[in-house]
């Protein structure tokens, strides 16, 4: 609601969509920027204090933005500060997050649980839309806002009154620190295989979402109704997949999820790019959508719950702020696309983009021994953690695979 709330007000001051990239840019640029600070700030301090102080410095931020529209006087760079400093506290807010919820859950329920996370966010990008453009339609866009703000507030009471076991922290410095999680990283190929895969995704695989516009129109040759129904299919296989995955509690073959679901979701969008191409047609469109949205939940969802079983829990927030700066770096995707679309065309700017996915989802599993039995590795990080107590937060998963 509020992404949907800045987008719609900077369009109305300014009707210009350069604007609308430079408060995506704004947002981006500050949590990139921050990210690994977040994650060792996210193993130094009490991580549910951490994410009170976000969620309530977030909130403020919001009702300030609120105020200067009810009020009237609010201005293009009023959006992009506040865009800026929100993507700078995120930073901080969702290392602490995803190294925080491991602690409140049976291990053994980790798939489910990541799942479930999962859901509930493709689910609020599918409806809060709505719900915010229905708001400004009736009310104005300053309802959005304090009704976003609320929420963050309300968010930051519930964590307040969470139970949460206690969680070792990490003393000494904080460049030192960060040194020592890029270090535990790199000198692990499992982990920057599975970092590596979210990146890829981020920035070549997801591309084609800032692209649908001109494949709408330009090749397929249809309208923005259109495109809203081939986003919704892909939501729907998504979300689909998403629950089919929460409902079990496990599965035995997760190297083969994250490596066949990486290959396929890269080969699909290589497909739905190059048969809208040639054959503009929209029901193949809605197809390889289906496909889409189903093996990105497959991999991204078992990337998650892979990298939370096997990170040790002192190294949790600065693994996770990693993870984040691959996320954050989305909306540089329309970037590269766009400069590739400019040597070639749209269509195959999202194809090779597609391709590089499916390529480094299978080319490491074929040269590295470690990568192609991540499965295995898992399965032996499960069967350690069911031998100790899920709730201690001194439960430290056996380390993946070295340097190999």
């Amino acid at each position: 609601m509020l992404n949907f709330g800045q987008f719609w007000l900077v369009y109305e001051l300014t009707e210009s969509p350069l604007y609308l990239g430079y408060v995506g840019a704004a947002n981006a640029v500050s949590a990139i920027t921050l990210n690994l600070f977040g994650g060792v700030y996210a193993d130094k301090l009490d991580k549910r204090r951490l994410i009170i102080t976000t969620q309530i410095t977030t909130a403020a931020l919001i009702f300030l933005l609120a105020f200067l529209t009810v009020t009237g006087v609010v201005a293009v760079w009023h959006i992009l500060v506040i865009a800026l400093i929100t993507g700078a506290v995120n930073a901080f807010d969702q290392p602490a997050r995803q190294a925080l919820y491991p602690h409140l859950i049976d291990r053994s329920a980790m798939v489910s649980a990541v799942a479930l996370q999962s859901a509930i966010w493709q689910g609020t990008r599918i409806f809060a839309p709505a719900v915010a453009g229905f708001i400004i339609a009736t009310l104005d866009t300053s309802s959005t806002f304090f009704i976003a703000g609320a929420g963050f507030a309300i968010m930051s009471m519930v964590i307040f009154w969470l139970h949460v076991p206690y969680i070792e922290t990490t003393t000494g410095n904080a460049l030192q620190n960060m040194a020592d999680g890029l270090k535990f990283i790199k000198g692990d190929s499992i982990f920057w295989f599975l970092i590596g895969m979210t990146f890829f995704n981020s920035f070549f695989g997801m591309a084609y979402i800032s692209m649908m516009p001109a494949i709408t129109v330009d090749v397929l040759k249809l309208g923005a109704d259109a495109q809203g129904t081939l986003m919704s299919i892909g939501g729907v296989g998504a979300f689909g997949m998403t629950m089919l995955l929460g409902s079990k509690s496990n599965f035995r073959h997760k190297g083969l999820l994250i490596i066949g679901g990486g290959a396929t979701f890269g080969l699909s969008v290589a497909g739905f790019a190059i048969t809208a191409h040639y054959f503009s047609s929209f029901p193949i469109a809605a197809g390889f959508m289906i496909v889409m949205g189903m093996s990105s939940s497959v991999y991204m969802i078992s990337i998650m719950s892979s990298l939370q079983l096997l990170v040790p829990d002192h190294m949790r927030g600065r693994v996770m702020g990693f993870y984040g700066m691959t996320w954050s770096i989305m909306p540089l995707s329309a970037t590269q696309a766009g400069a590739m679309a400019s040597f070639t065309s749209v269509p195959f700017a999202i194809a090779i983009g597609g391709i590089l996915v499916a390529a480094f989802a299978l080319g490491p599993a074929l040269v590295n021994k470690n990568v192609r039995n991540v499965g295995k590795l898992l399965m032996e990080a499960e069967a350690s953690l069911a031998t100790r107590d899920p709730s201690s937060s001194q439960t430290q998963p056996a380390r993946a695979g070295g340097d190999d």
